[in-house]
């Protein structure tokens, strides 16, 4: 008999059950960001949906690497999976040792949502649009600064270095560790520009502290539909932004996988969802497993050539 129950608790039918217990969202970053905030809606959404508790746990450090080790080491049984951003897919092509493989060590579940940036100067810097920095950037080689917040390899770092690569243009870095110090220093005028959230940036341009030049994505911004985006202005393709998934660890069961992924799209669906996330500048996607898996291997494949054009390395 207790074979018989061994062979009969391995069986995907038991997906059917899933779950009987709480489940833990892993974010892997700080309480009260964007990433968390979504969480935490999601985690709400799904308690009520399974009837069992659904709780958010922020692993943050690393660039994201303590978080992402922590799952990858967890039981493929899908109560514990990740929130994390394009940074799981970047942080492998930067560091020596992450910790994990971004491609065997997950489970895809489901793209959750993106945001694109916005190009920010502070007002003392004499530039009102694209064609004027990239003027002012060939007349002033290596003058120019910018900031990112996530320190180097940031998807805020990655975005300018895609840019001043097309643009042919060179830019010098200042790293900080997060979005805040980043946007005070760029209030002091202590760095010239940013390619920053939407979430941080948009208060301090209708405020009139900083000047916003375009968007970073192929269509433009709801939240600031008067800004032309950098590829309407020349620069055909140039897409970038930052985007956050659901993984759970390699060897999960695809029918508990696809249990997580049914509520995912589910929550990204209802309006409220839409509302709270589009405040914040960000755009609701809810996503197959397949098509994250897909479009993982695809952003690999476009920040690996960024960085190795850019020569950035991490420890």
């Amino acid at each position: 008999m207790a074979a018989h129950a061994d062979i009969g608790f391995a069986c995907p039918a038991t997906a059917q059950d899933f779950p009987t217990k709480t489940v833990r969202i892993v974010v892997a970053y700080p309480p009260g960001g964007p990433a968390d905030l979504t969480a935490r809606k999601y985690a709400t959404k799904m308690s009520e949906m399974w009837g069992h508790q659904v709780v958010v746990e922020n692993r943050p450090g690393a660039n994201g690497n303590i978080a992402a080790q922590a799952v990858a080491k967890s039981a493929p049984d899908g109560y514990t999976i990740l929130l994390h951003a394009s940074s799981l897919i970047i942080n492998p092509l930067l560091y020596k040792e992450p910790g994990y493989k971004p491609f065997t060590d997950f489970t895809p579940i489901s793209l959750v949502f993106d945001y694109k940036l916005i190009v920010v100067v502070t007002p003392s810097f004499a530039i009102n649009s694209i064609p004027e920095l990239v003027a002012e950037a060939k007349a002033k080689p290596g003058q120019i600064t910018y900031a990112s917040a996530g320190g180097v390899g940031a998807p805020t770092h990655l975005s300018v270095e895609m840019f001043k690569q097309i643009a042919g243009i060179d830019l010098v870095h200042v790293p900080y560790q997060g979005g805040s110090p980043a946007v005070n220093d760029l209030l002091g005028g202590h760095v010239q520009m940013m390619f920053n959230n939407p979430a941080q940036s948009l208060p301090y341009i209708k405020a009139g502290k900083l000047r916003a030049l375009a968007t970073t994505g192929t269509t433009r911004m709801a939240q600031a539909p008067e800004l032309p985006t950098i590829a309407e202005l020349g620069y055909t393709g140039y897409d970038v932004g930052t985007w956050f998934g659901i993984w759970g660890p390699a060897g999960m069961q695809p029918a508990v996988a696809e249990k997580i992924n049914a509520a995912i799209v589910a929550i990204s669906k209802l309006q409220e969802t839409r509302e709270l996330l589009l405040a914040q500048g960000m755009n609701v996607i809810g996503s197959t497993s397949a098509e994250l898996a897909a479009f993982q291997k695809s952003e690999s494949e476009r920040w690996g050539q960024v960085i190795k054009a850019a020569n950035i390395k991490l420890d």
